[in-house]
């Protein structure tokens, strides 16, 4: 299974029994699935079809749907607007009488702008009903199948992405512990003078001196850390390979990331490994930022 996005945009059009219709979908980041439906007065039969439709196709992400609808030009009809025909009648009639010209025809009142107006499309029985609703999923089914593929396309580039950013984690890790493997020298180092400070103000037990050398050791231990960083990056690419739906998968494993960056960069008694905690904190924090866009 491929990586996919929760981004993406489609679209599609239809008509039918005289009128005309236009999807618009748009997906962007969502913790689960959320659908938003616009959709015009009498339509409301096709907002329990359409959620269907989403979720049979889609797990996550904020999906924003928008349908507009108008009667085909084929379908008006035409009729007078009376309110209309009266007050330029009106007006004709004082014209007339203030200047004294003839009234003016029924012709050139009916072609003024607003005195004839598109009528509503015929009314539709339920049967007719039905069937236009049908075409108008038909169509939203493909709208929705073409944000799929939209949202497979991202996914592609974001996997590459991921296995990139990754693969410098795995860098880091390693360079990490080639640096821990020098840690044992400069603790011994500042043990020596630690303990030159010690013996400045007197004995020092074989108890307190057994607590000093337990500390440090256990300080410049980091090797359960990267062991984990290192099981961390293998289930990672793990996920990214299966693709399917790992989304919330990858960003709780980035997080795990980020604890042991953290632990390693506390342990560290050496700048250079300091250093490269650091770097592997910032690499984690863009692998998690680009994970939180997967579904």
């Amino acid at each position: 299974m491929s990586l996919s996005s929760m981004t993406g945009f489609a679209e599609s059009a239809g008509g039918h029994a005289g009128v005309s219709w236009r999807w618009e979908v748009k997906s962007v980041n969502g913790r689960g699935l959320d659908l938003r439906l616009r959709i015009p007065p009498g339509l409301d039969g096709i907002e329990a079809p359409a959620r269907k439709l989403a979720g049979s196709r889609f797990t996550r992400g904020s999906l924003q749907v928008s349908l507009t609808i108008e009667p085909q030009d084929c379908a008006r009809g035409l009729k007078i607007d009376a309110a209309a025909l009266a007050a330029v009648v009106k007006l004709s009639r004082e014209i007339a009488a203030e200047t004294g010209l003839a009234p003016a025809r029924v012709d050139g009142l009916l072609a003024l702008k607003g005195v004839i107006v598109a009528d509503e499309a015929v009314p539709m029985d339920e049967a007719a009903r039905a069937h236009r609703d049908a075409a108008i999923l038909e169509s939203l089914a493909m709208a929705f199948d073409a944000l799929a593929k939209a949202r497979a396309n991202e996914g592609a580039k974001l996997s590459a992405l991921l296995a990139a950013q990754l693969d410098d984690v795995a860098r880091l890790t390693e360079e990490a512990g080639a640096q821990a493997a020098t840690q044992p020298a400069a603790l011994k180092g500042r043990l020596e003078a630690q303990l030159q400070d010690l013996l400045a103000g007197g004995a020092v037990t074989p108890d307190r001196l057994a607590q000093e050398v337990a500390l440090l050791a256990a300080k410049a231990d980091v090797r359960e850390e990267l062991d984990r960083l290192a099981a961390h990056v293998h289930d990672a690419r793990a996920m990214l390979k299966d693709g399917q739906g790992v989304g919330r998968k990858l960003d709780f494993l980035a997080q795990e990331f980020n604890r042991e960056a953290n632990t390693l960069c506390s342990k560290s008694a050496d700048i250079a490994l300091t250093r490269t905690g650091l770097s592997l904190k910032a690499a984690i924090d863009q692998f998690r930022e680009q994970s939180q866009n997967v579904e």
